[in-house]
This record gives structure tokens, C-alpha cells and sequence, in this order.
């Protein structure tokens, strides 16, 4: 088997911004794996957080390349790569050259009959309560009718009061980005309960959210920093009520459903969610989406141009990805 990886800058329609971070672009990686007949395929954007970029994900398969293409499989590149982007991209690709080597859909692979389409929300970054309102407007315009807002733990109830009016009909989830303290928490969620907001994501810092033990919120939490991969989910009980399942942090489509597993098996409630990246790192997610209460997969509406072949997204309906694209 043969490996090769192809580095991908993708435009960005409008800068996004969060509490910590700003992006213009998603650089992201592809993998290629060929047996000589069939090639599967991966992108990852990595994550930002950890300092993933390019050049670490590069080196990170460059140090696999050997085993790689010796032919592990799926469960072997878990124990020899760490959780992230490198070992996502190539955990994809395994997943879609045996799609392609059987003839059978990557979900089918998994265990699912069939799958449904998607409600994926679309996010707004963080700007002036006026511009993220003047988004949502714009959102409802395209039909896309679930928000994902992002926030930063000041002004956040006039950004949400500013978006609410922009799109009165939306279903709303806020993400704080580790942005809140925890006067934020007690004072922040009766007023989003009133403006319709269904999901708070990642209030606090990670490794600093004990103050979300037994907090009686009339929102629920979830964990997107503090989540990542299946071993995260013990510490996170009592504290969360959703977990957030990104590709990128726990390393792939494998350990995704492994993680969605144990969470489900502790009482967890299942989101689904992704960095920046064209569809051909939202195809695997996909497949964790059907397991899921809330999806956002709209990286590739996010972008001036998405790949050949990607999926059809009608308003914040997505399609299941075609097999040309993946799996």
C-alpha cells in the first residue's frame, strides 16, 4: 500500500472569529492511500488548541508512513498514532479504501442499514450583537434554520437577543469556546432558556468545569475542549449532559464510535461537530451523526469553494455523502 499526502488551503467566505481564535483559511491535509487498484481518502484540518497544523500532521504520518503502508488496519493505526488530525485523515482513508475494496457504504461497514439525512446547524462567529443579528437574517434567507452562535462571556445575551430577532424561527445552540467564568454560568442560562437557545457548549475552560457538578441549569451543557476521546468521558459525568464528537480531536471515524459508545453507555447525549475542512472531512462524521441529537457539519458551507463531489447541502438539510466522494 502506498501513502500520499497533499496539503489544501481553503478560502473562507467570511473571516471566522470565536473567543480565542480567528481563521481566514482552513489549511487542512489530505491522505491518500492506493492499493494499486482502489485509493481511499482523508482530510483533517487538526486541532488548533493542541497546535496542530500542516507541518505537525505531516510529520506525524511521515512517522507512520512505515506501518502505514505495511498494511495495518484501522485498529492497529489506533494504537500506534496519538488522537488528532494526522491519525484522523488516515483513519478515513482506511475507512474509504474498504468501502471501495468491498463495494459495500462506509456506514453499512459500521453496523447502520441505512442512514438519514441531516439537520446540520450553521455558525455565526462572533461579532457586534448588530452584525451577528444582520447574519442570522442572512442565514434565514438560505433556510438555514438551526444557529450555532459563537460566544465570548461578554455582551453574549445582546449578540443572542440580536440573532433571535434576526431569525426569529431558528433553533439556537451557543459555544462559548472556554470563554465564560462562573458568574457567566448562573447568570447567562434562565435568560438563553427564555430566547429559545437549546445547547451551551464548553462554558468553562477545560480541566477547570467543576463547577458544573450538579448544576441545575435549565439549558444543558456540553463538552466540546473537554471531550476528546473515549477515555475523557468518565470525568465528564455529572458535569455534562451532551458530549461533542469531532473527528480531529479523538482521532478519527473508529475512535468516534467507540467514544459515542461509552457515552452512551454512561447516560451522555451525543452532538457531533467538526473544524474547518471541505466535505471530505465531513463525510466520516456523518455516520457519527446518525447517532446524534445535534449535528454541525457546515465547514463546507463556510467555504468560498468546497471539493468535487461534495455534499448537498439544501438548506441546513446534508445529504449523505456520494460514493465518489468517500466511503
Amino acid at each position: 500500500m502506498k501513502i500520499k499526502l497533499q496539503r489544501v488551503d481553503l478560502e473562507l467566505a467570511t473571516p471566522l472569529h470565536i473567543s480565542n481564535a480567528s481563521w481566514t483559511h482552513a489549511r487542512t491535509v489530505v491522505v491518500e492511500l492506493s492499493d494499486g487498484s482502489v485509493c481511499g481518502r482523508g482530510e483533517s484540518n487538526g486541532v488548533y488548541y493542541r497546535g496542530e497544523s500542516q507541518d505537525t500532521m505531516e510529520r506525524d504520518v511521515e512517522l507512520a508512513r512505515d506501518a502505514i503502508e505495511a498494511g495495518l488496519d484501522r485498529d492497529r493505526l489506533r494504537a500506534l498514532m496519538p488522537p488528532g488530525g494526522a491519525r484522523n485523515a488516515v483513519d478515513a482513508a482506511l475507512w474509504d479504501l474498504e468501502a471501495k475494496r468491498t463495494g459495500k457504504r462506509a456506514w453499512a461497514i459500521a453496523g447502520m442499514a441505512t442512514v438519514r439525512p441531516l439537520t446540520t446547524a450553521f455558525t455565526i462567529g462572533v461579532a457586534s450583537p448588530a452584525a451577528m443579528g444582520e447574519a442570522a437574517a442572512a442565514a434565514a434567507r438560505r433556510n438555514l434554520n438551526v444557529l450555532k452562535l459563537k460566544l465570548t462571556g461578554e455582551d453574549d445575551l445582546e449578540r443572542v437577543r440580536a440573532v433571535r430577532a434576526g431569525h426569529p424561527g431558528a433553533r439556537l445552540v451557543v459555544d462559548a469556546n472556554q470563554g465564560w467564568s462562573e458568574r457567566h454560568l448562573h447568570e447567562y442560562p434562565p435568560v438563553l432558556a427564555t430566547l429559545g437557545v437549546e445547547l451551551i457548549e464548553q462554558p468553562l475552560p477545560a480541566g477547570a468545569d467543576d463547577a458544573l457538578l450538579g448544576l441545575d441549569s435549565p439549558v444543558p451543557f456540553c463538552a466540546d475542549e473537554s471531550c476528546q476521546t473515549a477515555d475523557s468521558v468518565a470525568a465528564l459525568v455529572g458535569k455534562y449532559q451532551f458530549l461533542n464528537i469531532k473527528l480531529d480531536k479523538c482521532g478519527g471515524l473508529t475512535e468516534a464510535l467507540l467514544l459515542a459508545s461509552v457515552a452512551q453507555q454512561n447516560g451522555l447525549r451525543l452532538m457531533v461537530g467538526c473544524m474547518l475542512g471541505t466535505s471530505l472531512a465531513m463525510a466520516p462524521a456523518f455516520i457519527v451523526g446518525q447517532l446524534c441529537e445535534f449535528v454541525d457539519l457546515d465547514a463546507a458551507l463556510l467555504l468560498v469553494h468546497d471539493c468535487e463531489e461534495g455534499i448537498l447541502y439544501d438548506g441546513s438539510v446534508m445529504s449523505a455523502p456520494g460514493p465518489r466522494l468517500w466511503g
